[in-house]
């Protein structure tokens, strides 16, 4: 039996599928790549078996899912790629709008946490794409590869969202898990250990390895002109019980301004 397994289609996921794209391909595992709002969509409706995904996405599939215990993508502090692009400082978003986007739900709440609850602010939300135009928003908020690149017009304000939230509350964020659709877990748990081990082979890969991953990460991904190795330090892609903790203080704060459904303990899979 086919597993379908989602792949970010970020440069910060590649580190976890090194091993498995270029290395030791997985017989049985079809991979599918797409943003994360996309898996999102697909671990909700069973077209994915397992896949990382928006740690946001979490709290309203959480009967459907348990979650990886050792991976995710994360950072203490700066991260680089998930930020708030202005024309106005942050302090004077109230009543602005505010674009949204489409790629991931992680990020949308917690900008919305901070602004919302640390801010006291109550700007005018809308979705946008991945890659707004500023003609009809004062600021957007935007992840992933397209948040390294350069602006198509001049921004004044740019905000790490990673930074922000750890200057605000004290916790790092974790952007994504890696989650596993209950129904699935009968006849793949083998196929689950697998991807599992590839993923660890992965990570020790780029510990050991780092140029090579680091050069094998800008062929795929060409039109990042930026220093890969420095971004891949800065990520955490082990949860640790520190991240964990963060995790769940995520969660609680989002609950509490009715942003998801609360999380009273994140179920971690057994395999």
């Amino acid at each position: 039996m086919t597993m379908n397994l989602g792949y970010i289609n970020y440069l910060n996921c590649f580190p976890f599928y090194y091993h498995m794209f270029e290395k030791d391909p997985l017989p049985g595992v079809r991979v599918v790549p797409a943003i994360p709002g996309d898996l999102n969509l697909m671990m909700a409706d069973g077209s994915l078996d397992m896949s990382p995904m928006s740690a946001g996405a979490y709290p309203d599939m959480q009967e459907k899912l348990v979650v990886l215990p050792d991976f995710c993508l994360s950072s203490i502090g700066y991260v680089r790629s998930v930020v708030l692009q202005s024309r106005v400082p942050i302090e004077e978003l109230d009543g602005k709008r505010v674009g949204l986007t489409s790629a991931s739900k992680t990020s949308v709440v917690l900008l919305k946490i901070l602004l919302e609850k640390y801010y006291g602010l109550r700007p005018a939300y809308s979705t946008v794409p991945p890659r707004p135009s500023f003609e009809n928003i004062d600021a957007a908020l935007i992840i992933g590869n397209d948040a390294m690149l350069e602006p198509d017009e001049p921004i004044e304000y740019i905000y790490d969202l990673g930074d922000l939230w750890m200057r605000k509350t004290g916790h790092p964020v974790v952007f994504a898990i890696f989650a596993v659709r209950i129904k699935a877990l009968p006849g793949s748990s083998e196929q689950v250990r697998r991807i599992i081990r590839s993923y660890n082979h992965s990570v020790a890969y780029l510990r050991d390895y780092e140029d090579e991953v680091v050069a094998r990460a800008a062929e795929r991904y060409p039109e990042m002109r930026i220093d890969i190795a420095q971004y891949y330090r800065l990520l955490k892609f082990h949860f640790t019980p520190q991240l964990k903790k963060a995790l769940q203080f995520y969660y609680d704060e989002g609950a509490a301004l009715g942003l998801f459904d609360p999380v009273k303990k994140i179920e971690f899979a057994e395999i």
